[in-house]
């Protein structure tokens, strides 16, 4: 399955950081947007990706805006994602194992690309915990 990607113009060049990494690791991606630094409103690339990751085209989705939460916010309306804001390597870590993240958010401008490299690893590696968390995750969507 294809990594989704998104991002606006505050996060292009950490995005575009985050293709390099995955290519070295020999993951395929889609970029859903932006494709460069000009002003641009980040709900348009972040419901592209949040209707992707819906429909099962891509899976999962890493998304960078400015500060992380624009982006987060608009991809947790979709019904079908879990977008979790990481600037650490722990909190990745958590949100994949204690909340079934399908999303990795991060603040284009609070980390640098080794912070981001560890946080995607960490994302990418660690499995979803099931069992009394599975409970948690399946009271998420709203009804």
């Amino acid at each position: 399955m294809k990594i989704g990607l998104a991002s606006d113009h505050a996060g292009f060049a950490l995005k575009e950081h985050v293709k390099e990494y995955l290519t070295t690791k020999g993951l395929e991606f889609e970029d859903f947007g932006t494709y460069n630094e000009e002003s641009c409103d980040y709900p348009d690339f972040g419901h592209a990706l949040g209707n992707a990751i819906e429909a099962g085209s891509v899976y999962p989705g890493i998304a960078v805006c400015g500060s992380g939460e624009g982006i987060s916010m608009t991809l947790n309306k979709h019904q079908g994602v879990r977008a979790g804001l990481c600037w650490i390597p722990e909190i990745a870590h958590l949100i994949r194992q204690h909340n079934d993240a399908n999303v990795l958010v991060m603040p284009g401008r609070f980390i640098n690309n080794a912070e981001a490299d560890a946080i995607m690893e960490e994302f990418l590696t660690t499995p979803f915990e099931g069992g009394r968390h599975q409970r948690r995750v399946d009271k998420i969507p709203f009804k």
